[in-house]
């Protein structure tokens, strides 16, 4: 019992590392409910309440139809998924285990587990949300088509990515000031709830408008969605290259900067806090 493991050789290593994130992405999964159909099914009602809540308040500004020819909510919930993935992703892996949290004591545990496991989690959360939800409202309410299916998960999965990229960043930038890190994470989300996008069409928005959205990459991936999912609708002044560039771009800076944290960070700098 006292002996280290040692894998012996690279696939036993993989294998042992994946099977460790399954278990760290089924805890993630499970520690926020007692019952994990009810953490799943909380997930479900919170994507629900926010169409319910946009579809509300389309209606006391007046609009009653979708800007886009098609389906009125299915225009509503194809911004609504992307955004939640995002943010969701984010705030998952902005809360996930710094390199001085006590589950980095164990052996076979690193922050590249703890960050991958809450990474899952969320896209586990936010794929079964989303089925459910297009789901019920296909075959309760009213039956949806959408043109190109397989494109519009690709979208959240980038939705997803760069939520956790932007995360990383936020999560190495924890150990150095916590206060700010937590102060910036929710700043870029309650900014994202108007520059995502997700209420307006990119191809209506004139010009000095647009420019206001264009920096942020889940602007552009919301309206490329929406031009998978319409048949009508071809995305005019939104790019898929951008978001895709953007997101590697993220993913570089915040796997510098969680390299020098985790090298540099101390248990005694938490000391005084």
């Amino acid at each position: 019992m006292f002996t280290q493991r040692r894998s012996r050789n690279m696939v036993e290593a993989a294998f042992t590392t994946l099977s460790l994130i399954y278990h760290v992405t089924v805890n993630n999964l499970r520690k926020g409910q007692r019952n994990a159909v009810v953490g799943l099914l909380m997930t479900v009602v919170q994507a629900v309440a926010m169409v319910l809540g946009f579809y509300l308040l389309f209606a006391m500004m007046g609009v009653r139809r979708a800007p886009i020819r098609g389906d009125y909510i299915l225009y509503i919930m194809s911004g609504i998924f992307m955004f939640m993935a995002h943010s969701q992703a984010m705030g998952a892996v902005a809360g996930a285990g710094n390199p001085s949290n006590q589950m980095m004591k164990h052996g076979p545990m690193n922050t590249a587990v703890m960050i991958s496991a809450a990474a899952l989690a969320s896209l586990y959360r936010q794929t079964f949300s989303s089925i459910v939800v297009l789901s019920g409202y296909h075959f309760l309410i009213e039956p949806i088509h959408i043109d190109n299916p397989l494109a519009c998960y690709a979208m959240l999965l980038l939705a997803w990515f760069s939520g956790c990229c932007i995360g990383l960043i936020f999560l190495s930038m924890r150990p150095w000031w916590p206060q700010a890190a937590q102060v910036l994470t929710q700043l870029y989300q309650r900014l994202n709830m108007v520059f995502s996008g997700k209420m307006f069409v990119a191809n209506m928005m004139p010009t000095m408008m647009l420019h206001m959205f264009s920096w942020n990459p889940l602007f552009h991936i919301i309206d490329q969605t929406r031009g998978f999912a319409f048949i009508n609708y071809s995305p005019r002044n939104s790019s898929l290259e951008y978001p895709i560039y953007a997101t590697l771009t993220l993913l570089m800076i915040g796997l510098m900067a969680e390299f020098v944290t985790r090298k540099a960070v101390s248990l005694s700098w938490s000391a005084a806090r």
